[in-house]
Order: C-alpha cells, then sequence, then structure tokens
C-alpha cells in the first residue's frame, strides 16, 4: 500500500509541475485558464492528502 502511495505522489508531482508550466501559456479569464487553476488545486490537495496517509503508515509501522 505505501508503495502504491509513493507512486502516485510521483504521478501527481509530475502533473502538477506540467500543469502550472501549461498555466503559463494560457490567457487569464479564459475557462481554459480557470479549469487548469482549479484542476493545480485539486492536485496539490490531493497530493497533500496522500502525503499524510504515508506518515500515517510510517509512524505506525
Amino acid at each position: 500500500m505505501k508503495r502504491d502511495l509513493d507512486k502516485a505522489t510521483i504521478v501527481i508531482k509530475s502533473l502538477l509541475n506540467k500543469c502550472e508550466k501549461s498555466l503559463q501559456k494560457l490567457t487569464n479569464g479564459t475557462s481554459q485558464h480557470t479549469l487548469l487553476i482549479n484542476r493545480i488545486e485539486a492536485l496539490k490537495i490531493a497530493l497533500t492528502l496522500i502525503e499524510k496517509e504515508i506518515l500515517n503508515k510510517t509512524t505506525n509501522s
């Protein structure tokens, strides 16, 4: 389970990085820009939750 969470962390960090780079190419106020901002926030939340779960698994082992 922890290994799966570690893999998910790597994938989400990569996707987050790609989204942040793409955001620079979009015009403020467009629907694409707003959608990407929302996706970035969702990815950050997901990453935080996964990292908390990894920490819980580490301290409980």
